[in-house]
């Protein structure tokens, strides 16, 4: 019984290692470098474009996603609930609006590849020469 248990645990460490890193990825003909500091303003509304200059475009994975949840963790500090809480008294007060959200990977990669003031994540995993990555956490 207590191997079982024993094994269990490991497993559950285990599947917790092995989600992938996340990718911050833009739109290659951006040439803007982008910092934690930065990536935390962009995407919790308090800035809205990058340290050139030019228009910043924010886009989230979709809620409850790994790659969402690890980039709210690792990135913005904060759980999803806090994020629920932050935006919707934002979105409340007519303060600001929430990044787009889109369902997966391919679907982010095809965004910020298509244009050039998009900023987004992906699984390591998914990057391809069709993004930039800028930071990878």
């Amino acid at each position: 019984m207590r191997t079982i248990k024993t094994v269990l645990l490991l497993a559950t460490l285990l599947s917790g290692a092995a989600i992938a890193d996340i990718a911050v990825v833009v739109n290659p003909a951006n040439a803007n470098a982008v910092s934690a500091d930065d990536l935390n303003r962009l995407f919790l509304g308090r800035a809205s474009s990058f340290a050139d200059g030019s228009k910043a475009t924010p886009l989230n994975m979709a809620e409850g996603t790994a790659a969402r949840d690890e980039f709210d963790s690792k990135v913005l500090n904060r759980s999803a609930a806090q994020l629920k809480a932050y935006w919707s008294k934002l979105v409340f007060t007519g303060k600001g609006t929430p990044p787009k959200e889109l369902a997966d990977d391919a679907a982010v990669k095809a965004a910020v590849a298509a244009d050039s003031s998009a900023i987004g994540y992906i699984s390591s995993a998914s990057v391809d020469s069709s993004v930039k990555v800028v930071a990878s956490f």
